[in-house]
């Protein structure tokens, strides 16, 4: 008996675990759900609409405000300072011909006087000698003689000579009027001084610096510039009329807690292109930079300050202005169209901005740009447009991803 059991058992076993595994799949397959097609999830994106326009080209550069001329204040005679104006002081404004300092001009003088003496005598000798010479010609035709009377008879070396002696009095006297002007230090416009480097009862002999200022009428910018900004500008000719204007520039400050905005004009080109960067520079100048003079009423840009430059560039007709960010770096620009479908499109870049595209071709006017930042796009991907109703049939992912969006500040 136990033998025969040990034949049959394990055949049953195996037989009797088929039948339940059977079993259970029978019961499994009697309730499986009905399979539903699941609908494919859209995504939310932002959107902004692409409007065709024509307006001028903006080319944006950089560079610090300076002074168009700025001098170094030297003696130009010894002595000692015996006055300094209140306004010779590092940051002080001074007028056209104001004396910001006075060596003693006592010397100078008194030299000055000599001088005119000195002519006033050669004027007597010079008179004299015509005088002399005038009577010998009376006296050679009183006496009847014939012919010419010679050079020495008509003492005309004596003539020539006191001639000679009232020019050289005249420049003496020349110099020595320039020599006392020369005691007065000016500068010949409206400046400001930068530094002060001499000061009262100081022995000051020619050639020794006495500070250093630059005139506050006009304040100049060099702004570098690439070969494709040049091409988007009309700058000024180095052979067109002097009258010809420039571009516009609109100037603001960054850092340092400056702030404001001033407008300049391109005035000219420094003509060569810098061998090290390679770039242009056009110069804008800033009249009035500091706003005393009642030629501008802006507020004050002083020297040294760091600009940004906003240059007024050519008009272009016809084209989209764009976010920077939606450019790709293959030139395409995703799009959200009429079925609400991502596309994938190649478009033409006339200039590109740090903070603005502008494009000629590749999208329509009206068309949804895809602000949001997508890593993978594929084409016709369902997509949910934020702030327009929820397609019907939506997913709850989608309506999951509104409600994100609606609670993002």
């Amino acid at each position: 008996m136990r033998k025969i059991l040990r034949i049959l058992l394990p055949p049953g076993l195996v037989v009797l675990a088929i039948v339940v595994v059977a079993g259970l799949y029978q019961l499994a397959q009697g309730k499986r759900p009905e399979r539903k097609e699941e609908a494919e999830a859209a995504v939310l994106v932002e959107t902004i609409p692409a409007r065709v326009q024509s307006l001028n080209l903006t080319i944006s550069s950089q560079g610090t405000v300076k002074p168009r001329t700025e001098t170094t204040l030297v003696a130009e005679v010894g002595g000692k300072i015996i006055q300094v104006s209140p306004n010779f002081v590092a940051g002080g404004f001074f007028r056209n011909g104001e004396t910001l300092l006075q060596i003693d001009p006592s010397d100078y003088d008194a030299a000055l006087q000599r001088a005119q003496a000195d002519l006033a005598a050669r004027e007597a000798q010079l008179a004299d000698q015509q005088a002399r010479s005038d009577q010998a010609l009376k006296d050679w035709k009183n006496l009847g003689r014939s012919g010419e009377p010679s050079d020495l008879t008509l003492r005309k070396p004596q003539l020539a000579e006191a001639q000679a002696a009232v020019k050289a009095a005249q420049a003496s006297l020349l110099e020595a009027r320039r020599d006392l002007e020369r005691t007065r230090i000016t500068a010949p416009y409206d400046g400001l001084v930068r530094n002060k480097q001499a000061d009262v009862g100081q022995y000051v002999s020619p050639g020794t610096p006495l500070g250093v200022s630059f005139s506050i009428e006009t304040a100049e910018i060099r702004l570098p510039l690439t070969s494709r900004d040049i091409g988007f500008l009309q700058l000024p000719s180095a052979t067109a009329d002097a009258q010809q204007t420039g571009p516009r520039v609109r100037l603001t400050a960054a850092g340092s807690g400056i702030t404001g905005e001033w407008w300049a004009e391109i005035i000219r080109t420094e003509g060569v292109i810098d061998e090290a960067s390679r770039v242009l520079y056009a110069v804008a100048e800033v009249v009035d930079p500091y706003a005393v003079l009642g030629q501008s009423e802006q507020s004050a840009l002083r020297m040294g300050t760091f600009v940004r430059a906003e240059i007024e560039g050519i008009r272009a007709d016809n084209v989209i202005a764009l976010p920077r960010s939606v450019l790709r770096q293959d030139n395409t620009v995703l799009v959200a169209n009429d079925q609400r479908k991502l596309e994938i499109r190649p478009v033409e870049v006339l200039r590109a901005e740090p903070e603005i595209v502008y494009l000629t071709s590749g999208i329509r006017d009206g068309e949804r740009v895809i602000t949001t930042a997508m890593d993978a796009p594929l084409p016709n991907t369902q997509l949910a447009i934020s702030g327009e109703p929820a397609p019907a049939g939506a997913t709850d992912s989608v309506a999951e991803q509104r409600s994100l969006a609606g609670d993002r500040p």
